[in-house]
């Protein structure tokens, strides 16, 4: 866990998602600013908390199961920089499976209402 939480970083602000979106999708552009990405252990194991002003198709499975391959050990922070850098899916982890990964909450910002 001490692993992951050390990266999480990596993955915040505004970048291209690219490595971790499904390929040949109708999106104008893969760039996505992820505001916070929490890994809590839990008594059964972790929980992953992501907010960002939009996703795109793949994106937190693939973030989710390149953070386990580095809580494996199978990758560390430079390879994940090098990772979103490369704008390539290839690199990136796995996707997890869908199970347990749902979606908790949806905010907007209060001026598209006027």
């Amino acid at each position: 866990v001490a692993k992951i939480q050390e990266i999480a970083p990596l993955f915040l602000g505004k970048k291209d998602f690219t490595s971790f979106s499904k390929l040949h999708t109708d999106v104008n552009n893969n760039i996505c600013e992820v505001y916070d990405l929490e890994i809590l252990p839990t008594d059964i194991g972790i929980e992953i908390h992501i907010s960002a002003n939009r996703f795109l198709r793949n994106m937190v499975r693939a973030i989710v199961g390149t953070l386990l391959e580095v809580g494996e050990g199978k990758k560390n922070a430079e390879q994940v920089t090098d990772i979103i850098n490369q704008k390539n899916r290839s690199y990136a982890g796995p996707s997890v499976p869908a199970c347990g990964l749902f979606l908790h909450k949806i905010t907007y910002p209060k001026d598209i209402f006027i």
